[in-house]
């Protein structure tokens, strides 16, 4: 565990950000949260604003100079912030690019000026494109499926040429289907676990794009929290300017995903298990499978994932049943 560092944690009111920011505050290090809240949710911070320790500041880092206010006097960077969702950089490819490109540059420039001990970045599986290798390991990729595919990539190679040209130590972490608590199941481009379980929740059939065959290595939240604090703390020189998948390692259809929520939801609801499943059309820009390789992060980071995706789902349902999420109909 780090303990009394300064800790920008960009995105910090977004699902991973909020997490990050919680379990960073515990032992006592000050948090600077930077956010637009453009996807992040005030409420996913409102359990920190009274926290002496904790710092909100309202930006955007496709302003340099937001970026050079919010990592002022801070000892670590995770970098948080993007515009997730495939179908979105579809949709809007020129924003995509504004904000996971030339944003993710401003923080890394703000991050070499103040000279920041580490920069930890959220990187993303979809990096591995076309490739159609089983398990994913970090240094076999395809060429990128989307514009969002794009954008992550670039991320790792601007993260590469900053740590050889200017000595900034970077960690890129590639997430796998991360879900759990704080996951927005509502809005045009809701994760697919957060989706389903709104659907279901308000006895609505959810639709699995294509055959339902198409496989992720969902990963649980608390695996991601743990693989983020290695990278700030590990002090093994190989462990670091690397990049590392961060999952499970273990591959779940959207078919079998489906049936364990309905199975979890219908112990609260019995209704639920009666429910059925609609299919649509393939969704452009899809990996068909995802599965990881996690035998780097376990070799130089120690990694030890606590959550199975099975443990992890348990979990993402009581808390989507006990936090009030239960009756969004929109």
């Amino acid at each position: 565990m780090i303990t009394n560092q300064k800790i920008l944690i960009t995105g910090g009111a977004g699902f991973i950000g909020s997490n990050l920011c919680e379990k960073l505050l515990e032992p006592g290090n000050r948090v600077v949260c930077l956010d637009n809240f453009s996807t992040g949710k005030r409420e996913n911070i409102a359990p920190f604003l009274e926290n002496p320790d904790f710092t909100l500041i309202e930006g955007d880092i496709r302003d340099l100079e937001t970026c050079r206010k919010a990592v002022a006097g801070a000892d670590y960077v995770l970098h948080e912030a993007a515009l997730g969702s495939v179908p979105r950089s579809i949709n809007d490819p020129i924003t995509t690019n504004e904000v996971n490109i030339s944003g993710f540059l401003n923080m890394l420039v703000a991050a070499r000026d103040e000279k920041v001990k580490r920069f930890v970045y959220a990187a993303s599986s979809s990096t591995y494109g076309d490739s159609k290798t089983l398990p994913k390991t970090e240094d076999v990729i395809g060429k990128p499926l989307s514009p969002y595919a794009i954008t992550k990539y670039v991320n790792e190679l601007y993260a590469d040429v900053f740590a050889k040209t200017y000595g900034l130590e970077t960690i890129g972490l590639r997430y796998f289907n991360v879900f759990g608590r704080r996951q927005d199941p509502t809005g045009a481009y809701a994760a697919v676990i957060p989706l389903f379980v709104k659907k279901l929740i308000n006895h609505k059939s959810p639709v699995i794009n294509g055959d339902g065959e198409y496989s992720r290595d969902f990963t649980y939240i608390d695996n991601v929290v743990q693989m983020n604090l290695l990278a700030l703390t590990t002090t093994n020189p190989a462990a670091v300017n690397q990049i590392y998948n961060t999952a499970f390692g273990e591959r779940t259809t959207l078919n079998q995903l489906v049936d364990y929520l309905k199975e979890f939801l219908s112990e609260y609801d019995s209704e639920i298990a009666r429910i059925e499943v609609l299919h649509g059309n393939s969704r452009t820009g899809d990996i068909p499978h995802s599965l990881a390789s996690i035998e780097k992060a376990k070799t130089l980071l120690g990694y030890n994932p606590q959550y199975s995706m099975k443990d992890g789902l348990k979990e993402a349902v009581k808390w989507y049943f006990f936090n009030g999420q239960l009756t969004m109909d929109n």
